[in-house]
């Protein structure tokens, strides 16, 4: 009976040890922020991944998502970024027609300035497939700024697209609470 005991704590024991090695591996395997956004932004090289989560649709993973911020709590007022990386064939007029589609739920009214918002989106958001990344980073009270995995896209400067856009995935009326906890690190 002690054997057995014995034998059942040694195999639990053995199970949480993988489970803290696995954890840590997937922590290691964070990609990092593009060199570009360093490049560009010098409080960038501060940010640390905060949380990260998966998006599924209808049980389909389309990306996976990193918060990037500067090793606090996220803050609207505070540089930060969110990483995309995709695991499904996507148009980027279809991820800026969804973007203003989640902007409308969240209480965006303005049609003219959804309006503008999804044209912009459009031009700048490139067709994906999987593997590729495109990083958003919102500069407080002033633009978003997207990347690509190895390149600048372009700026929006307008500090409302920027909250509006971002929201799409910090708000507390996301249409994905679940992944913005994941995102903010409440597991």
């Amino acid at each position: 009976m002690i054997a057995r005991l014995s034998h059942g704590i040694s195999v639990l024991l053995l199970g949480i040890a993988l489970g803290v090695v696995a954890s840590l591996a997937d922590a290691s395997q964070v990609p990092p922020l593009p060199k570009p956004i360093v490049a560009d932004l010098a409080d960038a090289a501060s940010l640390k991944v905060r949380g990260q989560a998966v998006m599924r649709f209808f049980g389909l993973k389309v990306y996976d998502v990193y918060l990037w911020t500067p090793g606090k709590p996220h803050s609207d007022a505070d540089l930060f970024a969110l990483k995309l990386v995709y695991d499904l064939n996507l148009k980027g007029a279809e991820i800026a027609k969804r973007s203003v589609e989640e902007m409308r739920k969240l209480g965006y009214t303005d049609e003219a300035k959804l309006t503008r918002w999804g044209e912009a989106m459009a031009r700048i958001f490139p067709d994906v497939k999987k593997g590729d990344v495109l990083v958003g980073v919102s500069v407080p009270g002033k633009e978003a700024r997207f990347y690509a995995a190895d390149r600048f896209l372009a700026t929006v400067p307008d500090a409302e697209f920027a909250k509006a856009f971002f929201d799409i995935w910090l708000s507390e009326k996301t249409s994905e609470p679940k992944l913005r906890q994941r995102l903010l690190g409440a597991r």
